[in-house]
């Protein structure tokens, strides 16, 4: 039979029975396909799947396992080009460029686990679909006789997740450009502290998206600090114009109890303003209406600290994981990152200290030290 990538040929009918029964009769093989979570099959040299776990069966959407065995992993997707040649799944032109074919055929040849992304189309009542597939395979040998284990994952959540986020922060970046270049022409034009306040946000949202395109790729160390001369009276007006009509402090009151020291720092502007809005965020949502948060500033001869203060104590529980990356008390997918981010960035990128105290008589302390 003409083939294009894989070897065409199948195991006769008897030869596929014993090898199902050998399987299915097999303790560890049972144990494994029952035990181990996730999409498992167990595939014979000619790539024909002879043992199944329900994972998989639930998502072909069969009942019945002997609807399945001795077919080959496409024909069982019911993959588009699974039936192009007379060999079946991996024998077309299109097999050559299959992430599970090519992984199949390398660990067979190889005798060692192979990882592939598969993306793969199939039909379903006269309609075609495309999932993103993980696949793994894995050559085993049981009492002499050469195996596949084959480990799939349905990632077509997280492609399209990954696409929307690429194609989001590219189109969102190409907009802040926009927004720079006519914040500067007003600037040039008109000296207010609206148009101002309007410069220094379209900036900070550049930085920030920066931030977050790290954020979301797991590649902090990826970004490059911008370290320039800042004033302690520049960021403390900054973070009066945020909070002015933020959200966060609706119907509370942040107590700004300080004298600013004359004082200039060498750090990167858009990442302390980060660290300190979340703290004051934080201490917000912590706080009930009406209330009060406290910020001030704490100077030594080589650091100085920016405090933020709120009444409610953090439960011990929490306080032991609170700077844990995805650790949230919130409830809700995408939580459990701003802690972390403060954290990380305030230590491992601009060489600081951050930290909090908290008990029920004082209330909740956050403090974030930066070298002078």
């Amino acid at each position: 039979m003409t083939t294009h990538f894989a070897p065409a040929e199948k195991a006769t009918p008897e030869t596929l029975v014993q090898e199902i029964s050998f399987v299915s009769q097999n303790p560890v093989m049972t144990s494994l396909l029952h035990s181990i979570g996730g999409i498992i099959a167990v595939l014979n040299r000619q790539r024909q799947i002879i043992a199944l776990n329900t994972s998989l069966l639930k998502m072909l959407g069969v009942e019945n396992p002997e609807e399945v065995l001795g077919l080959r992993p496409g024909e069982a997707f019911h993959c588009i080009h699974a039936n192009k040649e007379a060999g079946g799944c991996g024998t077309s032109k299109w097999c050559s460029t299959c992430g599970a074919a090519i992984a199949i055929v390398s660990s067979w040849e190889t005798d060692s686990p192979v990882e592939k992304r598969c993306a793969l189309t199939y039909s379903d009542d006269n309609s075609t679909a495309t999932i993103a597939l993980n696949v793994k395979s894995q050559p085993v040998t049981i009492d002499s006789n050469r195996f596949l284990l084959l480990y799939i994952e349905d990632i077509s959540l997280e492609e399209q997740r990954a696409a929307l986020e690429r194609t989001f922060f590219h189109d969102i970046n190409n907009m802040i450009s926009g927004l720079i270049g006519a914040s500067e022409l007003l600037t040039d034009g008109y000296d207010s502290d609206l148009v101002n306040t309007i410069s220094q946000i379209a900036f900070r949202l550049k930085d920030e998206i920066a931030i977050q395109q790290c954020a979301r790729n797991s590649n902090y160390e990826t970004y490059k600090p911008v370290i320039q001369p800042i004033s302690i009276s520049d960021i403390i007006a900054e973070l009066k114009r945020f909070f002015a009509n933020h959200p966060a402090s609706a119907e509370k009151t942040i107590d700004y109890q300080m004298n600013i020291p004359e004082l200039t720092i060498n750090t990167d502007h858009s990442l302390v303003l980060r660290i300190l809005s979340n703290m004051i965020i934080n201490a917000c949502e912590a706080t009930e209406k009406r209330g009060i948060v406290r910020v001030w500033i704490e100077q030594n001869n080589d650091t100085i600290s920016f405090c933020c203060w709120n009444l409610s104590q953090i439960p011990e529980e929490i306080a032991l994981r609170i700077f844990q990356r995805n650790f949230s008390t919130k409830g809700q997918d995408g939580r459990g990152f701003g802690t972390f981010s403060m954290k990380y960035f305030g230590e491992k990128v601009l060489g600081g200290k951050l930290g909090f105290v908290t008990s029920a008589s004082k209330g909740t302390t956050f403090r974030f030290t930066l070298p002078v």
